[in-house]
């Protein structure tokens, strides 16, 4: 059984509701395995899906992993900028 999770929806590239991109940003991914993030972007259905999750370098503010609906991915755009917009909100 997963517990409980708090996750935001964002539309990147645009300044309305429903426009753009989204993106589904959980922004503490703590305690959640790589299989079940995986579970996860598969079952929101969006291009991406971001976890955020503590630094492993002191110097980064957060360590962010981005999954499509198939697999984690090492990088990509619009997850980086919505995710980095959320964060700085």
């Amino acid at each position: 059984m997963v517990k409980q999770q708090k996750f935001q929806t964002v539309d990147v590239s645009t300044d309305h509701v429903f426009g753009g991109n989204p993106l589904s940003i959980f922004t503490d991914a703590r305690g959640i395995s790589d299989a079940v993030m995986q579970k996860i972007a598969a079952e929101m259905h969006y291009s991406e899906t971001t976890f955020v999750l503590p630094p492993e370098d002191p110097g980064n503010a957060a360590k962010v992993q981005i999954f499509t609906q198939q697999n984690e991915i090492p990088f990509a755009g619009h997850p980086n900028v919505g995710t980095g917009y959320l964060l700085a909100s």
